[in-house]
C-alpha cells in the first residue's frame, strides 16, 4: 500500500482520462496507493478539493486535504490567510493539515516579510488544532528552518524536499518528517539523494506533488499520485529493499504523523 502525502488533485492533467478525475482515482487504486493529501494552495480550491475528497474517498482509498495558502500566492491572498480564518476552515475532520505554506524566494523575494508573517500564522494555527504543518522551503532554507524554530513548530512535514543533509538534520531535530519526490530520482540530485539515504527510517515520507514535477522514467509524461510506488523504488534502490516495503513503511509514518496528537 502507498501513500501519497502531496497531490493536488484539482489540478491533475486528465486529458487520458477523458477528463474525468473518476479516472485518475481508478489508477490510484490499481497502483495500490491506499491513501492521499490533497493539497490546499488558496482558499478559493477549498470547495473543491472538499468535494473531491468526499466524493471519491472511501474504504479503499482513505483521502483527506490540507488547508493553507501557498507562498507563492499575491500578497492579498497570503494577508488572507489570518490564524481565524485558517481555524475555521482547517477544523473539519476531513482537513488532516495546515498548508501548504513556507517560504519560496526562487519565484519571488519582494514579498519576503508577507510570506514570513503568513508562515507565522499557519504555524500558529497548527499549534491550536493540534494539526501537522505542510511546509514549501525553495531557495529559502535558512529563513524557512529559522521561523520554524521561533515560533515553536514541531509538527509537520517539510514537502518535496530538494535541499541537503544538514538542512534535513535541522527540520528532524525540530521534529518534523521528510517528504521525498520524484526528483530524488534526477542524477543531477545528489545532495537529495544522501539526505534520503540518511534519513531515520521512521521520518521519511513520499508523495508525487502532482501534477507538477516529473517523477516517472519517461520523462514529459504529465505527473499524477498512480506514480507514487516510483518514487518508493527509488528509495527501495538505495536502502536494498522493495518498493512495497518503502510504502508500508512511509504509510505507518504518515498515519504516525496524523496521530501525534491524539
Amino acid at each position: 500500500m502507498f501513500t501519497d502525502t502531496h497531490c493536488h488533485l484539482n489540478r491533475l492533467d486528465l486529458t487520458k482520462y477523458d477528463g474525468q478525475l473518476s479516472g485518475a482515482i481508478a489508477a490510484m487504486k490499481e497502483a495500490n496507493v491506499t491513501r492521499a493529501m490533497a493539497i490546499m494552495c488558496d482558499f478559493a480550491e477549498y470547495d473543491e478539493i472538499a468535494n473531491i475528497v468526499s466524493t471519491y474517498g472511501d474504504e479503499t482509498l482513505n483521502l483527506g486535504m490540507s488547508v493553507g495558502i501557498h507562498p507563492c500566492e499575491d500578497i492579498g491572498v497570503l494577508q488572507s490567510a489570518t490564524v481565524e480564518r485558517l481555524l475555521e476552515t482547517a477544523d473539519a475532520e476531513h482537513v488532516w493539515a495546515i498548508g501548504e505554506t513556507g517560504l519560496d524566494y526562487y519565484w519571488s523575494t519582494e514579498n519576503k516579510k508577507e510570506q514570513q508573517a503568513s508562515l507565522a500564522r499557519h504555524i500558529h494555527a497548527s499549534q491550536r488544532l493540534k494539526k501537522p504543518l505542510v511546509v514549501h522551503m525553495r531557495d529559502a532554507k535558512e529563513d524557512t528552518i529559522d521561523i520554524l524554530k521561533a515560533e515553536g513548530a514541531e509538527h509537520g512535514i517539510i514537502h518535496c524536499f530538494t535541499e541537503d543533509w544538514d538542512t534535513a538534520k535541522r527540520a528532524l531535530d525540530l521534529g518534523f518528517y521528510i517528504s521525498f519526490s520524484g526528483i530524488v530520482s534526477f542524477k543531477s540530485a545528489q545532495n537529495i539523494k544522501e539526505a534520503a539515504q540518511n534519513m531515520p527510517r521512521d521520518r521519511i515520507l513520499i508523495e508525487t506533488d502532482s501534477p507538477y514535477l516529473a517523477p516517472v522514467p519517461k520523462r514529459g509524461r504529465p505527473n499524477e499520485p498512480a506514480y507514487v510506488p516510483y518514487v518508493a523504488s527509488c528509495i527501495a534502490d538505495m536502502y536494498g529493499c522493495s518498493s512495497d516495503e518503502v510504502g508500508a513503511l512511509t504509510a505507518k509514518n504518515f498515519e504516525n504523523l496524523l496521530a501525534q496528537y491524539h
